[in-house]
């Protein structure tokens, strides 16, 4: 996970390190740090389901994946760190999106909060923070692979809120009130817990839930939804191994379309091999099971489809590789994904009228770090 951010979970694996940051004296806010990532990519898709003249819809084509500024400050009681500039999410089973469209998701400022820090083992976080949920992290430059996976899709990635960190010994925990899938209703409650069994292995537990109904027109899809997820890590020498299992159970509401409760659920594992110190290969592979009726929803809308982009009462695989080069700020790395699915008939995820059940994709990204 990058820099300044104190969450109790299993560490997020990266084979990307970004640089030591450019340090300023700023009077009276003393030492400030700066860090920068400017990057795109590149891809090849088969059956591509984006509508017609956007990313999405194209066999091949290139966008901006991270052009994005760094300030932070790590030391004394007050804190802060300010995230600020362009970005994209590619993801297994959903349209690609350029960066001028996702800019809107959470603004050119993704990620802001204020650190309040008392002592070593205690610290509170106020503002615009990267969600508890999962293993995997919003941005490219975070994860082993180009593209997150399946069971990412369906977490959160930005709540507005606030957030208590805690730690002593092996064992860590937070615990955040806020606004669950950014839909400025502060009605979801998100914990995690981690202990670190040795110095190369940690096991996590994340869990998040609503407070309260909200109401038909605050996007409640995924805040009535509950989501449990459990990770292991195994650090050591050149290997990463992090496999994790991943539950969410969305209730019945008639208000909302939705006459029946239901579940998706899947697990990953991810690992990361390093042969040099430049030069690294990681992979990820993924089972969901997506529960619900197809067209189950107001208006016929898909509920279960929209918290991951699969269909209802449809299973998923997937698999991606990513080998990866970096030598001090500059990194490129190529990709390859497969994704399969079982849908019920007449149904899919890709392709330009949404029915075909397979995609592949292949991605370049490189850019520079500071």
């Amino acid at each position: 996970m990058f820099c300044g951010i104190s969450i109790a979970s299993v560490a997020n694996a990266s084979p990307l390190t970004l640089p030591n940051p450019l340090t300023f004296s700023a009077g009276p806010l003393g030492k400030i740090d700066v860090q920068g990532i400017a990057s795109g990519m590149a891809f090849y898709q088969d059956n591509p389901q984006g509508s017609a003249g956007t990313l999405g819809a194209k066999h091949v084509g290139a966008d901006i994946t991270n052009g994005m500024v760094i300030i932070q400050k790590e030391n004394g009681p007050i804190q802060f760190y300010i995230q600020a500039g362009a970005y994209s999410f590619p993801t297994l089973a959903s349209s690609l999106t350029s960066a001028t469209n996702t800019i809107s998701a959470y603004g050119a400022l993704p990620m802001a909060y204020l650190k309040i820090v008392p002592s070593s083992h205690f610290s509170v976080e106020i503002g615009k923070l990267p969600s508890l949920i999962g293993v995997e992290d919003a941005f490219t430059y975070q994860n082993i692979n180009i593209e997150r996976g399946l069971l990412w899709d369906m977490e959160p990635t930005v709540s507005r809120g606030i957030q208590f960190n805690a730690s002593e010994g092996p064992l860590s925990a937070s615990l955040s009130w806020n606004d669950g899938y950014y839909t400025n209703r502060y009605n979801v409650m998100t914990g995690s817990l981690s202990y670190a069994l040795n110095a190369s292995n940690t096991l996590g537990f994340y869990a998040q839930g609503p407070l309260g109904k909200v109401h038909e027109n605050h996007n409640p899809l995924g805040n009535e939804s509950q989501i449990y997820g459990v990770d292991y890590e195994y650090s050591s020498g050149p290997w990463m191994i992090e496999p994790y299992f991943q539950y969410m159970h969305t209730p019945k509401a008639p208000l909302l379309g939705v006459t029946h409760a239901f579940d998706n659920y899947g697990g990953a594992i991810l690992a990361d091999y390093s042969f040099t110190n430049t030069l690294s290969l990681g992979a990820r592979t993924e089972y969901l099971e997506v529960g619900g009726r197809p067209g189950e929803g107001l208006n016929s809308n898909d509920i279960a489809s929209s918290l991951t982009d699969l269909p209802a009462d449809s299973h998923a695989w997937s698999i991606t590789l990513t080998p990866t080069y970096q030598s001090g700020g500059f990194f490129a790395r190529a990709e390859l994904s497969y994704v399969t699915a079982s849908c019920p008939t007449g149904y899919g995820f890709s392709g330009a009228n949404g029915t075909n059940t397979t995609q592949l994709r292949g991605m370049v990204e490189t850019g520079f770090m500071f």
